[in-house]
């Protein structure tokens, strides 16, 4: 299925987890406007975010569980207040699939590697976030990897292979 991203004037084609097209919102709404599915997006065109940090964030840090905010708060915990948590892989595993929420909240599309914990790296690699070392460019037949970014610097939406993984309301 095709997928007109269009961000003013810009536009993005995506075919299944590829880039089909880059280019004026125009001429490739008269190309693929007939074939495509449209999603119109306030904001600019980028090729997503890179985090070089996603280990320490992934597995040095436990992002609390909303559930938990009254007794953790909701930040990040690192230090003796990570270490008092007795962390099991399955913890690890939950507070991993939360920052990557996060990082996908922020129009993260690739992070640093590797991952030491197999439950941080299931996380990781479930939601389709590509480890690399350096970020892609958003091009023709590259990965459809991109975010919408607004003027107030949020991020409005995360495209991940094709797939919307992140949209602010």
């Amino acid at each position: 299925m095709l997928t007109l991203h269009k961000c003013g004037a810009d536009a993005v084609v995506v075919d299944g987890d590829r880039v089909a097209a880059v280019g004026p919102y125009e001429e490739l709404s008269a190309a693929y406007g007939e074939r495509a599915r449209t999603r119109e997006w306030d904001g600019a065109l980028t090729p997503g975010r890179h985090e070089p940090d996603a280990p320490a964030l992934l597995e040095a840090a436990y992002w609390p569980d909303p559930r938990e905010a009254d007794a953790l708060g909701t930040e990040p915990l690192t230090g003796a207040a990570l270490t008092a948590l007795g962390m099991t892989e399955v913890r690890w595993g939950a507070s991993a699939r939360r920052g990557v929420q996060r990082l996908l909240a922020l129009g993260t599309t690739t992070v640093a590697g590797p991952f030491a914990r197999p439950a941080v790296r299931t996380a990781v690699t479930r939601s389709g976030l590509r480890v690399q070392g350096a970020p892609h460019v958003l091009a023709v037949g590259g990965p459809a990897d991109f975010a919408v970014l607004a003027a107030d610097g949020g991020c409005r939406a995360t495209v991940v292979g094709g797939r919307l993984v992140h949209r602010r309301r």
